[in-house]
């Protein structure tokens, strides 16, 4: 990393801006955030929904200091050069605000847009590797099996180069973010034994920074908190899909949440009737001393970003609810 990047920042709390946000609300989403107190907002690309670039220029244009995160562009949906030049562009117009999440794309998303590779491990070390370099001015490195960028180079480049952390769950693959990139992103659900266990995949950081490590997780909070408890359990249908493995098996009840999951006839029964105590290890939720408590457990299993992924039917009034976390903050 060179002189000019940014110190990952510890201890941060950040927003989820949601997909399915209506249109007209994703920027006073975004402001409301900033006005909240929260440290980052973070948008979603998700295929078929909105473009992780289109709105993390709007959201830095109507936002005075609050990060940007990008969560996460598929390595093989974009040439790394233009890339290169979108994520330059915008952390040259709004110096230190930016953050981007680069991993592999869903399989099955990435197959139906015709962009999913033999090797997808391949493709993500030689594009990450191409992207921190283009970003620095640097020439493009050597053409590999996926990535031709040789000799090219970015002009306008910024001074502060942001961070490029891999959004990616397999062991072989956090341990490419370890050796390529600044950090990891970790999907939800981001329990601290998750973190640990991915933090041992990651190794040491090739430039001998400190790396970003940023945590989702769904998140309510309520006085109540049945309540808290009942609203996030929508957030947490997938996990128990062999997708999810990688979040789950650190955990000391992997082994009982998986016969839960065979028993429940689809996978809303399973997150309505999963005990408890699980949901509280697999979200944020609570009152807002419960969920503070669940951020600093993230906080010190080595998270420096902890993403809040608000539930419920009205995403601008869980905003102000989440916030609540932030309170008794200096």
């Amino acid at each position: 990393m060179s002189e000019t990047d940014t110190i990952p920042a510890r201890g941060r709390v950040g927003i989820m801006l949601p997909r399915d946000l209506p249109v007209r609300d994703v920027l006073p989403y975004a402001r409301r955030a900033e006005e909240l107190g929260f440290d980052q907002v973070w948008v979603v690309e998700d295929l078929g929904w909105r473009g992780g670039l289109a709105q993390a220029g709007p959201v830095l244009a109507s936002t005075t200091s609050i990060t940007v995160g990008i969560g996460i562009m598929p390595a093989g949906a974009r040439n790394v050069c233009f890339a290169a030049m979108e994520l330059a562009t915008l952390a040259q117009l709004y110096p230190g605000r930016l953050i981007a999440g680069i991993g592999h794309g869903m399989p099955d998303w990435m197959r139906q847009a015709g962009a999913w590779p033999t090797s997808p491990l391949t493709l993500i070390k030689e594009y990450t590797t191409a992207l921190r370099l283009l970003m620095r001015g640097e020439p493009g490195p050597a053409g590999g099996r996926y990535v031709r960028c040789e000799g090219v180079v970015i002009t306008e480049t910024p001074g502060i180069v942001p961070p490029v952390v891999l959004g990616v769950r397999g062991p072989k693959s956090q341990a490419a973010a370890g050796e390529v990139a600044d950090g990891l992103l970790l999907a939800e659900p981001a329990a601290p034994a998750y973190i640990a266990s991915s933090l041992r995949h990651l190794g040491s950081i090739s430039d001998a920074s400190a790396p970003e490590v940023v945590t989702y997780d769904a998140a309510a909070v309520d006085d109540d908190e049945d309540a808290a408890l009942a609203r996030v359990r929508d957030g947490l249908t997938a996990i128990g899909e062999p997708a999810w493995a990688a979040h789950i098996d650190p955990l000391p009840f992997a082994a009982r949440l998986r016969e839960h999951r065979a028993a429940c006839a689809d996978a809303r029964q399973f997150a309505q009737t999963m005990p408890a105590a699980w949901v509280r290890q697999l979200s944020i939720a609570g009152t807002p001393d419960q969920a503070r408590e669940a951020i600093t457990a993230r906080h010190a299993a080595g998270a420096t970003s902890v993403v809040l992924t608000p539930t419920g039917p009205d995403a601008l009034a869980s905003l102000d609810s989440l916030a609540r976390v932030l309170d008794p903050r200096p």
